[in-house]
């Protein structure tokens, strides 16, 4: 019995007081026009999500968040699975299977930026892209002449340039993070596939990947979920949101809602849209890996 109070209950309990009871909350305050600054509110039923879904602004940071949802998880898991298989199974082509020399330095040199804390990222990031900044500047070196070009200023560029900024943030742990899954796969089984005369692309798609899928597939939810928020990134690269609303995402126009405008209701109804895209991309996530990667023994997806 006491076993099952510590091992079931409480943790079912702290879940139920610090999670579910917060979201419930949320979803009651979305229903309201309480302002946040004052204990009165009346019920408005779904008046908030009507005004949400009329709102452009809104839906524009939705879609960037879709679009980073897409391309930013895409992105780090090729460039990280790359890494990851360049550092353990991408050396010599004879003898015993492993990475290039000094692999271990490479691991430590690409997993630096991930040490480095999110805003810290952004705001160096920020000066870099500015137009007297070092970006341009490295290229003038090298004979491109940008004119002070603004990176973040410019609707063409500034959401390319805020993705890049989040990749170099992240690769480095998710590269780790597949190299572990990579040492995790059987010695023999990718001396063998070398014995056939696999070469390392042909050892990578065809031995590593499927082997891996269940940490390819936990890491596009983890960087989808990223995505989904932003808000520290894209906060600190270009907190008024980019030109046009080019890189504004849901997190930035909830706080803006919430903090600036006193509309705590109508933010807590873009809360509880976020939540429900981001529950709705995990399993589509899941549900397209299920699909590709079919059945394992024993019936586990």
């Amino acid at each position: 019995m006491s076993f099952l109070l510590v091992f079931l209950v409480l943790p079912v309990a702290l879940f139920v007081i610090f999670v579910i009871s917060p979201f419930v909350q949320a979803v009651y305050y979305s229903m309201t026009n309480w302002t946040g600054f004052s204990p009165n509110m009346s019920f408005i039923g779904v008046n908030n999500f009507v005004k949400l879904f009329q709102d452009t602004t809104f839906l524009q940071a939705m879609g960037n968040n879709i679009l980073l949802a897409v391309v930013l998880p895409l992105i780090t898991i090729i460039i990280a699975l790359a890494f990851a298989s360049l550092i353990t199974v991408g050396g010599p082509s004879s003898g015993q299977v492993r990475g290039l020399k000094g692999s271990s330095f490479y691991r430590v040199v690409s997993f630096f930026p991930y040490v480095i804390p999110a805003i810290v990222i952004a705001i160096l990031w920020n000066a870099i892209y500015t137009p007297n900044g070092l970006l341009n500047g490295v290229l003038e070196i090298f004979g491109v002449n940008m004119n002070n070009f603004a990176w973040l200023g410019d609707q063409s560029t500034a959401m390319g340039a805020s993705i890049f900024v989040i990749v170099w943030g992240m690769v480095g742990f998710y590269m780790v993070l597949f190299i572990a899954a990579i040492k995790g796969i059987p010695a023999e089984t990718l001396e063998a596939a070398r014995i056939d005369g696999a070469g390392r692309f042909r050892t990578v798609t065809s031995i590593v990947l499927p082997q891996m899928r269940d940490n390819v597939q936990t890491a596009y939810v983890y960087l989808g979920i990223l995505a989904l928020d932003a808000f520290v990134y894209m906060a600190g690269l270009n907190a008024s949101g980019g030109p046009g609303n080019s890189t504004l995402v849901m997190s930035q126009y909830l706080f803006r809602t919430a903090f600036e405008k006193g509309q705590f209701g109508l933010a807590s109804a873009m809360g509880v849209v976020l939540a429900a895209i981001t529950l709705l991309f995990a399993g589509v996530v899941i549900g397209i890996f299920r699909l590709i990667g079919g059945k394992d023994e024993g019936g586990r997806a």
